[in-house]
């Protein structure tokens, strides 16, 4: 079987939560996608790992607390074993994400899990299949625009993080990278800000933060200001022929594109 037709069959789904109404609820879910095929359910830790042996899923959507083992457990066996499953943690606590993550986890989703969320984690799922499939064919069998090719994509999925830590208060919250509306030095520190929370970065300058992202998404606009092109509400045009972008955050904060930024801005806009 080839490498394609391995990517276009369904993702094959273990779903483990020892609370069956919100087992049911993304369970009716997944049925909704097309691509993804429900081959097991659990109801405690040791079921989840007696199917995850014996089934081999693409991906386990694991609830933390749970009887007999807990999803963390099942998951640090998993990677004992060296299995190749994909695990995604479901809860309804924030505070467990930074050891979700130390565990290789692939997401971690809070309850109620939101449909968009949902279909983003498959998403992710599909390009690390994508990238495990790359790393399992032959060079011999590729030219070298084809290894050429493989070596850009491998580089930018690893080299841009799909999550980033923000410091809220007393807590860490991992967000996801596309949802940054815009990155701003404020005095000695680093705010991030996106729809929902406003946070710091532990990053030490905005160079360093920087770099953990997609340079085609996010835009050092500033010395002092990083923002994702796709957050932009409104463009205003100064007397000095600057620009001042409107983001789309709960506040519209206006961020100042400097001279040296502002060619750029023209360019992509087509201003």
């Amino acid at each position: 079987m080839s490498n394609a037709q391995r990517l276009n069959k369904p993702i094959r789904v273990v779903v483990a939560d020892d609370e069956e109404p919100a087992r049911n609820e993304l369970c009716f879910q997944l049925e909704q996608i097309d691509e993804v095929e429900i081959i097991g359910q659990a109801a405690d830790g040791i079921k989840a790992l007696r199917l995850i042996e014996s089934l081999k899923p693409d991906m386990v959507l694991l609830d933390i607390q749970m009887p007999g083992l807990t999803g963390f457990e099942v998951a640090r066996e998993l990677v004992l074993q060296k299995t190749d499953s994909h695990v995604v943690f479901v809860t309804a606590y924030d505070h467990y994400a930074i050891e979700a993550f130390e565990i290789n986890a692939v997401d971690y989703l809070l309850k109620p899990v939101e449909p968009v969320r949902l279909r983003r984690t498959l998403e992710r799922v599909q390009n690390l299949q994508r990238t495990d499939s790359l790393k399992n064919t032959t060079a011999k069998t590729l030219t070298a625009k084809e290894l050429e090719h493989i070596g850009k994509f491998m580089a930018n999925r690893y080299s841009h993080s799909d999550s980033i830590a923000v410091k809220v208060n007393d807590k860490l919250i991992l967000v996801q990278s596309d949802e940054i509306v815009f990155i701003s030095l404020d005095n000695d520190a680093i705010k991030i800000v996106t729809r929902n929370l406003r946070g710091f970065s532990n990053c030490r300058t905005l160079d360093e933060l920087q770099s953990h992202l997609d340079p085609s998404l996010f835009w050092r606009v500033h010395r002092s200001h990083v923002v994702n092109i796709h957050k932009i509400k409104e463009i205003l045009r100064r007397l000095s022929r600057n620009y001042v972008l409107i983001m789309t955050d709960p506040k519209h904060t206006q961020i100042p594109v400097s001279r040296t930024q502002t060619k750029r801005l023209r360019d992509y806009l087509k201003l």
